[in-house]
């Protein structure tokens, strides 16, 4: 039997064993992998928690039943996810003809039981240009930002969309905002609405966001980032958002042999509690985790990078005036630093790699002793602006023993 496919008939087994027992409650300490989990520290101001706001299930155009993204987030250690079905483009009508655009959220919340994963109900608007696609969160029904039209055919499932597209796309946004939704605009530079893959804000999503009716934009959707929606963000003033948007099995599309790891919204809260998610979002206290690239606004970076990385030990080793540093990485980067100090070290060049929760020993020159050392970084795998990397300043005080 090809290798693919017993990776594949193993990943399914694991999920669906998970289902046996107790209706379809799934048991995180039985699915939490330690191998791909998801980790970054807690700031000295917020709690980090990790989040996939963008996913799909067999009730609107994903692959699998609601229970399995479940099982997903919970081996990836999330802290939060939303399943956010498609309102108009219902691909899969004539085998699931159900007209509760809630029943997926109700699945998920059932197959999670009292695990502390948090599942957000959700959903995606979904039409065509100048609205393009919209996920709405924290919402309370559903189907009250769709107009529903009974289907002539079930099967007929692009009449079934263009009918319920008649409903103006403002409708379903006023309608989100009025049950208090958070919401943000999805994949905006898909070829779609702009062939050349560089997206340009419309008036229709300009005006809502000057009115605070859209309130966040995706950077990362899948296997893309979008340097120009990042721009958009800015100018907008519109929260980050990464999302995996997966259709088919995490597995597939992110094999975690491959060292590869979906795209999440890193969530800076107060409190680990949907309120609290839902208080950041629309605060705008998000950094997007995508591909080994951290991206934010600067603040928040700052507060990121300095609660992951740090000097743990500085001494010199017996008579020598060469500092022996040991920085530990307590995030799931694996972090590509630039030295931009004054020094030089002895076992790299000015670029250093510190690998997930490890620690990276350097020697640094530093032509006499010293007691205190402060080296600057560039983090070259982490943006606070399109083009602009983000800067570290990692400092210690240094028992010389003299």
């Amino acid at each position: 039997m090809p290798k693919k496919i017993v990776i594949v008939i193993s990943t399914l087994l694991s999920l669906l064993a998970m289902n046996c027992l107790g209706h379809g409650v799934l048991s995180a300490s039985e699915s939490m992998d330690q191998e791909r989990l998801i980790r970054f520290p807690d700031t000295k101001a917020y709690k980090t928690l990790t989040m996939d706001p963008h996913t799909h299930s067999t009730f609107s155009d994903g692959h699998v039943w609601p229970t399995i993204r479940i099982a997903e987030a919970l081996k990836d250690g999330l802290d939060a996810i939303a399943i956010t079905e498609h309102l108009e483009w219902q691909p899969h009508l004539a085998d699931i003809p159900h007209q509760d655009r809630n029943r997926s959220y109700n699945i998920a919340v059932d197959a999670n039981g009292k695990n502390a994963l948090m599942v957000i109900s959700g959903a995606e608007i979904t039409r065509d240009a100048p609205a393009g696609h919209i996920n709405a969160l924290f919402l309370q029904d559903a189907n009250l930002l769709l107009k529903h039209v009974p289907p002539v055919e079930p099967d007929d499932t692009l009449a079934y969309y263009q009918a319920t597209n008649q409903w103006p796309a403002q409708n379903a946004v006023d309608a989100a905002n009025a049950q208090g939704a958070f919401l943000f605009w999805n994949h905006a530079w898909w070829r779609e609405d702009f062939p050349n893959g560089i997206p340009v804000a419309p008036e229709f999503h300009r005006s809502n966001a000057e009115k605070n009716l859209i309130h966040g934009i995706e950077i990362a959707n899948g296997d893309s980032y979008s340097e120009e929606a990042f721009q958009i963000a800015i100018d907008l003033d519109l929260t980050l958002l990464g999302v995996s948007d997966i259709h088919n099995l995490i597995d597939w599309d992110f094999p975690p042999s491959q060292g590869r790891h979906r795209p999440v919204t890193l969530v800076l809260a107060e409190q680990r509690s949907p309120s609290a998610i839902r208080e950041a979002l629309f605060s705008g206290r998000t950094l997007v985790w995508f591909n080994n690239l951290l991206i934010g606004h600067e603040r928040y970076m700052d507060e990121l990078l300095t609660a992951s990385l740090e000097i743990s030990a500085a001494f010199y080793a017996e008579e020598s005036q060469i500092l022996q540093l040991e920085i530990k990485n307590h995030s799931d980067a694996d972090f590509r630093l630039k030295n931009k100090s004054q020094y030089t070290f002895t076992n790299s060049t000015d670029f250093l790699s510190i690998k997930p929760h490890a620690t990276q020993t350097i020697g640094v020159k530093t032509v006499r002793r010293v007691k205190h050392i402060s080296l600057q970084f560039e983090v070259l795998n982490a943006l606070v602006k399109p083009k602009k990397t983000a800067q570290v300043t990692l400092s210690s005080q240094i028992d010389t023993q003299d």
